[in-house]
């Protein structure tokens, strides 16, 4: 049986942190577009931070646990890692070709939105697109997850860290959607601001639920495997440092709200062809669960 009351605790002080923060830049308006964007920025980065404080406080204040009863002292076995740091970039190439066979956009070789974006800026004509492209995407396969990671262990530390485990008396599954439910829901204020489902404020709402179930499906098996946040966190920072990287292959003139990045239904199947791997294979559920997320976490 789950203990709903470090639960509730745990939701109402995530989403009070963080919906507040991810509102304030609809009260920016009469700033200009850079210092909005910057400062929208700042603000939802802050606000990834909600779950992971509200874990820490509700673990100290309504538990009574001390901080390592989260595992942030804990890394796991290491192979995981190198799940975490390149499945995103492998399923992001796999999106590139899903959107391209299904006819959602046009891949383009000539990398003319590239082309087109660095005509605007001075001296960037006289740059080879292909060599900014090749640097974009080492630095977002290889170092950018690392740095994401530092925001994404705010979001893990909760989602994954700390409500997952508390779930699991409900079974591993049911863990994983109704945690998965909740971090989409928990996107909401970000998505009806036009954040990775432009033109869809609604819509995307439920579109980032398809999204965040299966992302998170694969952030669980990570946090499962190595019983630490820290695994979660950088898959997740490797996921927001590639997630956009498809783009820069396509021609202009595609709706973005629906094919190009792991967010939409080519990065969906992507994604959902993996776990079904994962299930096929036997990796999840994870049958030989370490016993010991039992006794501190639930």
């Amino acid at each position: 049986m789950i203990k709903r009351k470090p639960i509730l605790w745990f939701l109402s002080l995530a989403f009070v942190f963080s919906w507040p923060l991810f509102l304030v830049p609809l009260a920016l308006g009469n700033l200009d577009l850079q210092t909005r964007h910057i400062a929208t920025i700042g603000l939802w980065s802050l606000g990834m931070w909600g779950p992971g404080l509200a874990a820490l406080f509700t673990n100290k204040f309504i538990l009574r646990q001390p901080v390592s009863a989260l595992r942030l002292n804990t890394l796991g076995p290491k192979r995981f890692y190198l799940w975490a740091w390149f499945l995103p970039g492998v399923l992001s190439v796999v999106t590139v070709i899903f959107t391209v066979l299904f006819g959602l956009a046009k891949f383009d070789p000539e990398l003319s939105f590239v082309r087109d974006s660095m005509a605007t800026v001075p001296g960037g004509a006289q740059i080879d697109p292909l060599l900014l492209v090749l640097a974009q995407s080492v630095v977002g396969i290889l170092l950018a997850p690392f740095i994401n990671a530092l925001f994404a262990v705010g979001e893990e530390l909760g989602w994954r860290g700390f409500l997952l485990p508390k779930l699991l008396p409900l079974g591993q599954w049911k863990a994983i959607l109704i945690s998965g439910v909740i971090w989409g829901v928990w996107h909401a204020p970000v998505i009806v601001q036009g954040h990775n489902y432009p033109g869809y404020p609604i819509l995307g709402i439920f579109m980032m639920i398809v999204l965040t179930i299966l992302l998170g499906t694969i952030l669980s098996w990570l946090y499962l495997e190595t019983l630490s946040p820290w695994a979660s966190a950088l898959a997740h920072g490797a996921f927001n440092a590639v997630a956009g990287l498809p783009l820069l292959f396509f021609k202009p003139g595609f709706n973005l709200a629906f094919s190009g990045t792991l967010a939409t239904f080519p990065g969906w199947l992507a994604m959902g062809i993996f776990i079904v791997w994962l299930v096929m294979t036997k990796r999840l559920p994870i049958e030989d669960l370490k016993r010991e997320v039992a006794p501190a976490q639930i």
